[in-house]
């Protein structure tokens, strides 16, 4: 009877999460997006940090962007996961690497349909590379800044599945738990010493192996996520806290404490691997257009029409009424 009692329990509190705010389909979290590309910036050589550093704040406050934009732009959405288990029991051996091949098997609408994500990195490293060849400073920092955003949802397992906020409606959710409730309370004392940026040969394979990585952790988070609704008491599974003026619903730090152990601190290894990849992203991009000389750029501020241009983003932003959300194809 105690067990019946508590699943009866655990179902109605889930039920009541089903009814609360909208959890982002698309975000690592901003907390985490901010860290990871500030982070990141440590990692490059002396030829490159200074004038990362001279912009670090532009690189970290401006890395929410793509998140923010997939709410408010048609065709954003799908540029932040790839649903590989549409794609078979083996998706990895089936899907083609390459964008032409992987149309021509797939067709391009199924590919936007279930998410662009890796080939959308490597578009977004041609246009980087483009950009430290023409000295653009705005170009570079938008584009990096952007870039890094991207490279960080590589690293994050539920950005990998259709099932991105859980199987079951027991694990509604899950997608928030793991990619900002437990960033938002543990992340400022991960360890974010990753090393030294280093060269990537191939960067749409660097890509795809990040996917892979972070697609094999899936089976895991939703396992530990299971494991512990079935043992930890319902009442303490959930918290109610305030942010702003207004009170939500969120996971309560128990739980959350429980899951980051459970998972073996799944998360700060993924915010070490998308801080490390953003800097070898960055790096290579800057190798690959003939390491330019940033030193002369380094004091140089973004242009007048860049501000205009961030000013509109801005603005379109604060009009949103309606959120665009992730394609359910089925």
């Amino acid at each position: 009877m105690p067990i019946k009692k508590h699943k009866i329990l655990t179902l109605i509190i889930t039920g009541l999460l089903l009814l609360g705010p909208h959890w982002d389909a698309f975000s690592f979290g901003f907390f985490a997006h901010r860290k990871i590309n500030r982070m990141a910036v440590f990692t490059l050589p002396p030829e490159m940090v200074g004038f990362f550093k001279h912009h670090i704040e532009y690189i970290t406050e401006r890395s929410i962007d793509p998140d923010r934009r997939a709410h408010a732009v048609v065709g954003e959405a799908q540029r932040h996961y790839i649903d590989i288990d549409h794609y078979g029991l083996t998706p990895f051996d089936s899907m083609p690497r390459r964008w032409n091949d992987a149309v021509e098997k797939y067709t391009e609408d199924t590919l936007q349909l279930y998410g662009v994500l890796p080939w959308h990195v490597n578009t977004m490293m041609y246009r980087l590379t483009r950009a430290f060849e023409e000295d653009d400073v705005d170009r570079i920092l938008y584009t990096a800044t952007h870039l890094g955003h991207y490279v960080a949802d590589l690293c994050t397992p539920l950005h990998t599945t259709f099932y991105y906020n859980g199987r079951t409606p027991e694990q509604r959710g899950i997608h928030a738990l793991w990619e900002s409730r437990i960033v938002e309370l543990y992340a400022d004392s991960y360890n974010y010493f990753v090393g030294r940026a280093e060269y990537i040969e191939s960067p749409l394979d660097r890509a795809w192996e990040l996917i892979e990585e972070s697609h094999l952790k899936v089976d895991t988070i939703y396992r530990v996520f299971d494991s512990l609704m079935v043992v930890m008491n319902p009442d303490v599974v959930f918290a109610h806290e305030m942010r702003g003026q207004s009170t939500v619903r969120t996971f309560s730090r128990e739980f959350s404490d429980a899951m980051e152990i459970g998972m073996n601190h799944m998360v700060e290894r993924q915010m070490q691997r998308a801080v490390k990849s953003v800097g070898d992203f960055w790096y290579t991009a800057w190798v690959n257009a003939g390491q330019p000389d940033l030193y002369k750029l380094e004091k140089r501020a973004i242009s007048a029409s860049h501000r205009r241009q961030l000013e509109r983003e801005e603005e379109q932003y604060s009009k949103i009424d309606q959120y665009q959300e992730r394609p359910k194809p089925r």
